[in-house]
Parts: structure tokens; C-alpha cells; sequence
């Protein structure tokens, strides 16, 4: 009878602590997933990227984890297959002081838009990597919505060449941009999905003066879950 009592108890504790964790968001309906939770099928690394080419990126709970190896060396992952008008919806965890992006439209080399993932009021801006876009922007309500250090939804909607982007942060829209024209290379209108492993250090004396040596923590990871496309036409 102790014994029954017993375990009913712990049942109960067991209960109770699932119970209390948060959920995590079901991937909106229509959308696919491009991520399967199990391994990295349908993802590499970049080989060509100025961010490095080393990292470590691996599967751990059904989460894609990204460290620096060596330390100060990131690197750039990439979708195999290439889209151009889509949304896409992730969620994304992101310790302070470390820098990421989600890249749209990358090339295998990382010349993207780029959606800006850093903790503080930077965060969710667009910009350009490795290439000039005609309107950038902040994101001026992302510290109302961003749970720090904590998991972030994230959905972007990308269409038309010269594309018209939007972006929505834990649910509220963060800015809505319709560039003038296409800013990518050789006029290109698709391009891969990245996730940006951000170098903090550099073997180059060119490459020194911009200093990101404060982007990554030792050791620090992150992650990404619950990746999805919903492709446009």
C-alpha cells in the first residue's frame, strides 16, 4: 500500500511539472516543415562562407544546435533547395550577448537579406549581407515582445523580385518593407534559407579592425526548432 502511495505520488509531481512547462507553438497550419527533427537532411554547411567553415552543427532534442569550433569560427547553414516567394516560420533561442541572422535568399557564399538576431534593440532589423539593400530597417517594438534568453517565434513573408518582406515577432508585426528593386547579385530571385553562426574572431589582418569579438560566448550555442515553409506563387 506504501508502495502504490508511493508511486502515485510521484506520478502526481511528475504531473504536474510537465504541466507547468510552456508548450512549444504548433507549426501554423499550410505550412511544411523543412527541418525533421531528427538530423540535418535537407541542410550543409557552407564551404565558401566568410563566417567559416568548421562549425559545429548538430540535432539534440529535436533542435538544431549550433557551437563555434574552434572558438571565434562560425559558419553558415544552409537549405539544399533554393525558394523565392515564401513565409517561413521558426522559433529561435538566443542568449545574450551572441549574434545570429536568418538569411533569405542566401547564396552558397551567404549574400542574403538578412534578418538581424542579436538581444538588444538591433534585434530583427533587416539589413544586407555581403551585399548593399536599398531599405533597411528596425524593428522599434522588439523589446516589448522578445523573451530573452528564452524561445522566440519567428515569421517572415517574402515575395515579388524586388521583394516585399514582412515580419512578425511572437505574433506582432515588426515592419513590413517593399524594397524598389531586387538588390541581389547577377539580378538572382531565389536563393537558400541560412542560419547564421556568427564568427567572433579573425586569422586576417584585413579582417581585424571589425572587431565581433564580443558576439559569442565560450561555448555558447544556439537553437533553432520548429522550421517551416509555406512556399507563395
Amino acid at each position: 500500500m506504501i508502495t502504490r502511495s508511493l508511486s502515485a505520488a510521484v506520478l502526481a509531481v511528475a504531473f504536474a511539472a510537465s504541466a507547468a512547462l510552456p508548450a512549444a507553438p504548433a507549426i501554423p497550419d499550410g505550412f511544411t516543415p523543412i527541418f525533421n527533427g531528427k538530423d540535418l537532411k535537407g541542410w550543409h554547411l557552407s564551404r565558401t562562407v566568410h563566417h567559416g567553415t568548421t562549425g559545429n552543427v548538430f540535432v539534440d532534442r529535436g533542435e538544431i544546435v549550433l557551437k563555434q569550433r574552434p572558438y571565434g569560427q562560425g559558419g553558415l547553414l544552409l537549405t539544399d533547395k533554393r525558394y523565392k516567394n515564401f513565409e517561413l516560420f521558426l522559433e529561435v533561442k538566443l542568449l545574450w550577448g551572441m549574434n545570429s541572422g536568418i538569411f533569405l535568399r542566401s547564396t552558397e557564399g551567404g549574400s542574403a537579406y538578412q534578418i538581424e538576431l542579436a538581444q538588444g534593440p538591433s534585434n530583427a532589423g533587416l539589413l544586407g549581407e555581403g551585399m548593399a539593400v536599398s531599405k533597411t530597417t528596425q524593428a522599434p517594438e522588439i523589446m516589448d515582445v522578445w523573451k530573452p534568453d528564452e524561445w522566440n517565434t519567428m515569421r517572415v513573408r517574402m515575395s515579388g523580385d524586388a521583394p516585399h518582406l514582412t515580419l512578425w515577432v511572437n505574433d506582432r508585426q515588426m515592419w513590413d518593407i517593399e524594397e524598389p528593386v531586387n538588390d541581389k547579385i547577377a539580378d538572382e530571385t531565389d536563393g537558400r534559407i541560412g542560419l547564421q553562426l556568427h564568427w567572433g574572431v579573425t586569422y586576417t589582418r584585413e579582417a581585424a579592425g571589425f572587431d565581433m569579438s564580443s558576439s559569442w560566448k565560450p561555448d555558447a550555442e544556439l537553437r533553432f526548432r520548429n522550421i517551416a515553409i509555406k512556399e507563395l506563387p
